[in-house]
């Protein structure tokens, strides 16, 4: 079990340093995941993810602290809308409760991520 573990925490973790790097691909959720599954699955990889020079700083101040920084939130908040505007836009007319429920996630996702606190870096 240790080793499904970990092979899906590194597989998130693939994922979360992909973000960094690709607009539309969350980084945290994916480095908070690979955090979780390796804290199971293996302490030496979860100590050093947590104490990575780049990453950590993705998972401590949102672990430990429970904010996010500004510049995340303002990016995290657009991208989101951004998406959810041209999912909606690129549906067909005759599909308004799918538009409607993306619309619903949307402002549930803004309220969650606004429900943080704000770092103040």
């Amino acid at each position: 079990m240790r080793y499904i573990l970990v092979f899906f925490g590194a597989v998130s973790l693939g994922l979360g340093i992909l973000g960094i790097f690709l607009p539309l691909l969350p980084t945290t959720p994916f480095l908070l995941l690979s955090a979780f599954l390796f804290a199971r699955g293996s302490e030496k990889l979860y100590n050093w993810l947590l104490n990575h020079k780049i990453l950590g700083k993705y998972i401590n101040g949102f672990l430990h602290e429970k904010t996010i920084p500004l510049r995340i939130k303002i990016y995290s908040i657009s991208m989101l809308w951004l998406t959810i505007i041209c999912s909606i836009y690129f549906l067909s007319a005759q599909n308004h409760i799918y538009k409607f429920c993306l619309l619903l996630v949307a402002i549930g996702v803004t309220i969650h991520i606004l429900s943080y606190k704000t770092k103040n870096k």
